[in-house]
């Protein structure tokens, strides 16, 4: 007699049941072959740095983390072609995608603007997951992560962007984005170390 096949035998494939707090990581996977992308590059190898470390300790405390990636206007492609055109196409930001590659049970949602939640399944998915709380992490601080906050931000959502996980093209352009996600959005951001991952 066959057996019935056990759904739970797939955990890495199943949405956490409950997860209060959830990282968002917005464009970590990125070649960095565009207009830009040189200068930008310095400031993310540093961010990518402090992302994994962070990483590193949100898994350990049970926080899920979703990519929130573009699709770089290539609509033929899923997040699996990016990840492996990241890594192995010699493109300027491979550094970031080997020190960033997604484990197994990460999420991923594909966006084709800004925001993160514009025309994606991210609001679903935090619904589902029951998130209250998003950290927020990535690259250019003052436009995809910038947008993606402020959208969070209209949702109700507690929003935690430690200022060393965030890149943008100039120190002084990244400064001007956390200072208005700190006066207009009501984020925290205080460095990833400093944030009390089981209090949240």
């Amino acid at each position: 007699m066959e057996e019935t096949p056990n759904p739970n035998s797939v955990p890495n494939m199943l949405a956490h049941e409950q997860a209060k707090t959830v990282l968002l990581l917005i464009d970590v996977i990125n070649d960095l072959e565009f207009e830009g992308g040189e200068q930008l590059l310095p400031y993310a190898l540093k961010m990518a740095e402090q992302i994994a470390a962070l990483k590193q300790r949100t898994q350990a405390a049970g926080i899920p983390a979703i990519y929130v990636n573009d699709n770089f206007g290539q609509w033929r492609s899923d997040f699996s072609h990016l990840v492996e055109h990241c890594l192995h196409d010699q493109v300027r930001g491979e550094p970031i995608a080997q020190r960033l590659k997604p484990a197994e049970d990460d999420y991923f949602v594909l966006k084709p603007k800004h925001s993160g939640f514009y025309l994606t399944t991210l609001d679903l998915l935090l619904q589902y997951l029951g998130a209250k709380t998003l950290i927020l992490a990535g690259m250019a601080g003052d436009i995809c992560v910038l947008f993606t906050a402020n959208d969070a931000y209209m949702r109700d959502y507690k929003l935690y962007i430690p200022a060393d996980c965030v890149a943008s093209n100039t120190d002084e352009s990244n400064e001007r984005a956390l200072q208005i996600m700190v006066r207009a959005l009501k984020a925290d951001i205080r460095p990833a170390k400093d944030l009390d991952l089981e209090n949240l």
